[in-house]
């Protein structure tokens, strides 16, 4: 019995040991500036995974993607073939403010049956969008903006811009957000069915836009 209880005492100690020594090292890791803690897959010591390819030369900091099915993603591409028919629509309609003749799928937004998709969201928002002119644009332009809707078809909150060309002056850059901006006011509020306005509400949705219209000065190149 006296063996048998010495033996569960020995076993209890080695447990507490091993227990201070994991809670030394990670409060060691909480320690490492995190510009330091990052490792590679094959590393051999103590850190944060990173979610580099395993041949990636250095650490780098992971990027956590959302909640899969919590984040809804769209990219909206402006192309002169877009244009031509966005102008041709306009002029069969005797106006030619193109930017307020919006498509079939934007003014579904305004049916009584309301949106019941995802896909017919996005379909109106693409019918909203009409890109700057070509002589204040800029070839190859990205620009992206973070928002969510109510129940009610309005926006949360005015959008997040997340990323915008680098290389893109302030001014060019402004007059895409101009344009944005007054996309959303064409399409809000959007018109959700029920379902769809409690399934959609809250829920992030980040639009990515490329202009990738022929402007004056691509031309040139």
């Amino acid at each position: 019995m006296g063996a048998s209880r010495a033996a569960v005492l020995l076993a209890c100690g080695a447990l507490g040991i091993a227990g201070q020594s994991a809670i030394g090292e990670a409060s060691g890791l909480n320690r490492v500036p995190p510009a330091r803690a990052p490792c590679s897959v094959l590393s051999g010591h103590p850190c944060h995974p990173s979610f580099c390819g395993v041949f990636h030369r250095g650490p780098c900091f992971p990027y956590y993607e959302p909640p899969l099915g919590q984040e809804l993603r769209l990219t909206i591409v402006s192309t002169d073939a877009d244009e031509a028919a966005h102008k041709t629509g306009a002029d069969a309609k005797g106006s030619g403010e193109g930017a307020e003749n919006l498509s079939a799928d934007a003014q579904q937004a305004t049916d009584d049956h309301g949106l019941d998709t995802i896909a017919a969201m996005f379909a109106a928002l693409r019918g909203c969008w009409v890109p700057p002119p070509k002589n204040e644009a800029r070839h190859g332009m990205e620009y992206t903006i973070r928002f969510a809707f109510k129940r009610d078809g309005e926006l949360v909150a005015a959008p997040r811009m997340t990323y915008a060309s680098h290389d893109a002056p302030a001014k060019v850059r402004d007059t895409y957000r101009g344009a944005i901006d007054a996309a959303l006011k064409r399409c809000s509020p959007l018109h959700f069915s029920v379902g769809m306005g409690g399934a959609v509400a809250g829920r992030p949705i980040t639009i990515r836009f490329v202009d990738e219209r022929t402007t004056e000065t691509n031309s040139k190149k």
